[in-house]
């Protein structure tokens, strides 16, 4: 079975959105082969850990609907999914590895080791560890023994060519030389990143490995822990990295990075997932606007090409005022609500709201900037009406005789006055529609009186006149 995994770490405040897109990617590709898409924790870095980040991943994991099938919450048969609960696992195959003369103990302090990586540096060769303890592992065992403190490091072979298969990439070798005695277990009895991943890969039969190209390095390590062991390689595929328009690395120095940022901001789940699906791939129609079952039937990883793409958030939010103009009011409403819940919105207003102005938003939380009027008198105005008191005292006149207050009897009875007046309709219903909103642009300005009542309409042109 085709089975594929994310395994975030909770040292953030959330999953950043480059981890969502490859969860996403991961998603997609288990559902179109049929197969388990598992979320894993890897809580290993004690000293980086955030309170509540593993919560927060999980429920904008499930925010954005990518759901696991196995998981620390879902449960599974290939559990725990949380890497402290398996420690006892780790320090097993480490003990292996060191029987087998593939890893050994290390007691170098930190001062040592970095003095020897500072004189490689000065040597102008790659700095790595120079393996003295592996060449006195007995005397290494007594002072273990004695309680000194000790880590597990591979024992990286001199001098072979590690070749792998990628997916995306083709063909990748890379020398043994240029590879690191890396640290496997830590003296506090945690497992490395490399260590943790290949064991928890192979005994949760992980199939194809989907990640970042910021791991294409650590594979070769990755790959001589497998054959170590003795274990199948899975399939490896490395997704390029999101970069900002600059071409650099996408990152929270510049950018909103966090998944959750985005839903925050009014962005929907399935636009920002949309966009994502287009980071390095592309649709073999050429669509820009595709939904979840499209994509996974549609999906390839071959297809994925391996320059990295840009992250531009005009884009998105070009892509989020599509799907926004295209869903139900029903559904819009729903979202207006939720965004808002704090101000407790009247429900009957936002319903009638919805349709002026979907086609003039592309984030849901843009919607109080444009019809927050409807809710609120204006305080300011964009223009200073001081010297148009005299045509809003008679619009205001004009309307108290509407009886039927509907869009088409407002309009016709502004226009009267209007034309009495011999304004201009531009420059007459610019003025109207600031007393009203506050602004010179806004939704239909007769639906919107309309949705405010006549007397409401009244009193704010009242307002100003009385100012």
């Amino acid at each position: 079975m085709i089975r594929t995994r994310i395994a975030p770490s909770p040292t953030g405040e959330d999953i950043h959105i480059g981890n969502l897109y490859t969860a996403y990617i991961n998603w997609a590709y288990a559902k179109k082969m049929g197969g388990k898409f598992i979320v894993r924790i890897e809580d290993t870095d004690r000293t980086r850990l955030v309170e509540g980040a593993e919560q927060k991943i999980l429920s904008t994991l499930n925010a954005y609907g990518i759901k696991p099938d196995e998981s620390v919450e879902v449960g599974g048969e290939f559990g725990p999914y949380r890497q402290s609960e398996r420690l006892s696992l780790y320090k097993e195959y480490a003990e292996e590895l060191v029987s087998k003369n593939k890893a050994y103990y290390c007691i170098c302090s930190r001062e040592r080791l970095t003095e020897v990586r500072e004189e490689m540096k000065a040597q102008k060769i790659v700095p790595k560890y120079d393996k003295y303890c592996l060449g006195r592992q007995d005397e290494v065992k007594r002072k273990i023994g004695a309680g000194a403190e000790c880590v597990v490091r591979l024992n990286v072979p001199a001098n072979q060519e590690v070749v792998f298969n990628d997916l995306i990439r083709g063909e990748i070798k890379i020398n043994t030389n240029n590879l690191d005695d890396q640290v496997l277990l830590k003296s506090d009895g945690y497992p490395t990143y490399h260590m943790a991943v290949v064991v928890d890969d192979y005994l949760m039969k992980i199939s194809h490995v989907i990640r970042a190209e910021e791991w294409i390095s650590s594979t070769p390590k990755h790959i001589l822990l497998y054959q170590a062991f003795g274990w199948e390689l899975p399939i490896f595929a490395h997704l390029p990295i999101l970069r900002n328009p600059d071409k650099s690395k996408l990152s929270k120095r510049k950018n909103p990075v966090w998944a959750s940022w985005y839903l925050e901001q009014g962005f929907l789940p399935n636009a920002v997932l949309n966009y994502l699906a287009l980071m390095g791939w592309s649709h073999p129609e050429e669509k820009e606007l595709f939904d979840h079952e499209e994509f996974i039937k549609e999906f390839t990883l071959e297809r994925v090409r391996a320059v990295g793409p840009i992250f531009d958030i005009k884009k998105l939010e070009w892509m989020n005022g599509q799907y926004i103009m295209k869903m139900d009011d029903s559904n819009l409403k729903a979202q207006i609500l939720e965004m808002y819940q704090d101000k407790k919105l009247d429900e009957v207003i936002v319903e009638k709201s919805v349709p002026l102005i979907k086609e003039r938003i592309k984030k849901v939380n843009q919607y109080w900037d444009i019809a927050g009027f409807l809710f609120e008198r204006p305080e300011s105005f964009e223009k200073d009406l001081s010297d148009q008191k005299d045509i809003l005292t008679s619009v205001a006149e004009t309307l108290k005789t509407v009886e039927s207050w509907t869009t088409e009897n407002i309009g016709e009875a502004m226009q009267e006055v209007a034309q009495e007046k011999d304004i201009p309709f531009g420059k007459f219903f610019m003025t109207i529609r600031i007393a009203i909103s506050g602004k010179k642009i806004s939704p239909p300005l007769n639906d919107s009186m309309e949705i405010l009542g006549k007397e409401e309409c009244v009193e704010r042109l009242m307002k100003v006149v009385n100012s």
